[in-house]
């Protein structure tokens, strides 16, 4: 990480214009529906300024924060696999001829620049990295390869916000291009600049800046450390993967299915979740065939399905199923956890299921522990 810099909100539009002068398709956070969703951006004036998300449990409000932070908000429903997997993607495409069929060569993506992206954000990246690069899957390996990523750390969370637990935030520690952090104040407004790669120092190295004063670096650090301090949820993580394991039978997962929907929310907008299905189209004429790649989800009746019925017909199952591998299974595949406590799933579920909630009452319930304080255990043991 190269030593820190300041700009003021022109340097972040002069930010964007080198990225854009560099071939970059900048997409960042908008307003659009009354919720912050990731488009194309040109510059500080189509991000969602001087507004703050507030979150809960299936709640989600955009209101006015009264000032003109340009990073005031939190995250919204989408996360950045939307351009590194999206869904509805062709990747393979034949076209009839007299000799057979022709493919048809893909349309070259383009180089995404992922501004404004949050470290549990960088974090979902840097997740999905383990999953589609050793396996070099085309879709995503080009698109993550000339990508560039301006993260922004984060300095107030969100209620749903758990990532201090999790180890990926609030601050950015590694896979990004640029970090940013906001500072204001009643008499200023600052954004502290860091480079984490060559192509990072490049970019802000074009751009009109000074060397960052002691005193504002430490301001900018002692608010993320606030941030970090003030979190709205805390998932206790020690032996976590050892209680799942052993709570298989947990009669608690079927409370938890009485009230989900089994609607895939938690997985739509989930950052790291990457279940996926295929689908085959045909023309009419016959003249032309594609595949093409769609999101999934475990939640879905279909996606277990196998000869004889689908393997977790049940909600309980299904739940079990995406938290058991969030938190558990996710360490086994790819040693990480699978979840960078963006809160997302807690916030867009219709019936405010909690994650957090849900492991800390599973470990409050562990049947371990219950099984041996029953009198009936007891009389069997003696």
């Amino acid at each position: 990480m190269t030593e820190p810099l300041v700009i003021d909100r022109e340097g972040v539009d002069a930010l964007i214009s080198a990225l854009i002068e560099r071939g970059y398709e900048v997409v960042g956070p908008t307003v659009r529906s009354q919720t912050i969703l990731y488009d194309t951006i040109t510059s500080t004036a189509d991000l969602p300024v001087g507004i703050r998300d507030r979150q809960e449990a299936g709640t989600y409000r955009l209101e006015d924060r009264g000032d003109d932070a340009l990073f005031g908000y939190v995250v919204g429903p989408q996360s950045w696999k939307q351009f590194l997997t999206p869904s509805g993607t062709v990747f393979w495409k034949g076209l009839r001829t007299e000799g057979g069929f022709e493919t048809v060569e893909p349309e070259e993506p383009p180089s995404y620049a992922f501004f404004g992206a949050r470290p549990c954000e960088v974090a979902a990246m840097k997740i999905q990295d383990d999953v589609y690069l050793p396996v070099e899957d085309g879709i995503y390996t080009e698109r993550r390869r000339k990508s560039f990523t301006v993260a922004v750390n984060c300095t107030e969370p969100a209620a749903t916000c758990f990532c201090a637990s999790v180890g990926t935030g609030p601050d950015v520690t590694e896979g990004f291009d640029i970090a940013l952090t906001e500072v204001l104040g009643a008499d200023h407004h600052y954004f502290l600049a860091e480079a984490g790669t060559d192509r990072g120092t490049e970019v802000l190295g074009s751009l009109v800046a000074r060397g960052a004063r002691d005193e504002e670096v430490v301001t900018a650090r002692r608010l993320v450390v606030h941030a970090a301090d003030h979190m709205g949820r805390t998932l206790e993580t020690d032996g976590l993967q050892e209680l799942l394991y052993a709570n298989l039978s947990n009669p608690y997962w079927d409370e938890i299915a009485e009230r989900c929907l089994s609607c895939t929310n938690c997985t739509m907008v989930c950052p790291t979740c990457f279940c996926s299905t295929v689908e085959d189209r045909q023309s009419l004429d016959g003249s032309g065939a594609e595949r093409v790649r769609n999101w999934d989800s475990c939640f879905t009746l279909d996606f277990s399905y196998i000869h004889g019925g689908p393997v977790r017909s049940s909600s309980s199952a299904r739940y079990r199923q995406w938290l058991t591998h969030k938190l558990a299974s996710w360490q086994d595949q790819f040693d990480s956890l699978g979840c960078v406590g963006c809160g997302r799933c807690i916030s867009w579920c219709p019936v405010g299921i909690d994650i957090t909630k849900e492991a800390a009452v599973i470990r409050e319930r562990d049947v371990r522990r219950v099984a041996v304080g029953t009198p009936a255990v007891k009389e069997a043991v003696e």
